[in-house]
């Protein structure tokens, strides 16, 4: 799979519209999967986070969650190191 199939994959299983902390112009910017491609440049607020109950965290096994405000799974990744 491509990183362009796999983005295409997250973005259609992505529940981020759904979360406390999305905002209307994260939408009409196209945004969202932000555990692949990282932090929004809309959305700026932590006020609540779905991540933890996404099909794509569970998918992946992804362990961290506002990836809208810190950064990609595999950013986050390289941060523990």
């Amino acid at each position: 799979m491509t990183e362009e199939e796999m983005i295409a994959d997250i973005m259609a299983k992505c529940i981020c519209p759904q979360c406390p902390s999305w905002v209307p112009e994260a939408a009409e910017k196209g945004e969202g999967g932000y555990c692949a491609v990282g932090k929004s440049n809309c959305i700026v607020n932590e006020v609540g986070c779905v991540c933890p109950t996404c099909p794509v965290t569970l998918e992946k096994g992804l362990k961290w969650g506002y990836y809208c405000t810190r950064g990609s799974a595999k950013e986050m990744m390289e941060n523990e190191q």
